[in-house]
């Protein structure tokens, strides 16, 4: 059985910082792509970051520079730095594990609130 179970979300202060964490079971995790995607209220799940295989990385265009994806293959977990975090950045966040479609995972997710 598959599991993704994302931990370290929580309410921050605009300007504060958090780490995201997103372990993986039932996979071979290091022949998949790993990414972080969110979703805020009444708006579409959005992707944030991917790292693949090689260890390349993609991050969306409105949270570089401050976000960071890494990964860990030996202890089959996938990270997100998040810097400098704004309220529009307050989301659903949840880890993916791709490789396939027919291999195509999620986690439940985990609530990251920005707010003074």
């Amino acid at each position: 059985q598959v599991q993704l179970v994302e931990s370290g979300g929580g309410l921050v202060q605009p300007g504060g910082s958090l780490r995201l964490s997103c372990t993986a079971s039932g996979i071979i995790f290091g022949i998949y792509n790993m990414g972080w995607y969110r979703q805020a209220p009444g708006k579409q799940r959005e992707l944030v970051a991917v790292i693949i295989r090689g260890g390349n990385t993609n991050i969306a265009g409105s949270v570089k520079g401050r976000f960071t994806i890494s990964r860990e293959n030996a202890k089959n977990t996938v990270y997100l730095q998040m810097n400098s975090l704004k309220p529009d950045d307050t989301a659903l966040y949840y880890c993916n594990a791709f490789y396939s479609n027919y291999h195509n995972y999620w986690g439940q997710g985990t609530q990251v609130t920005v707010s003074s």
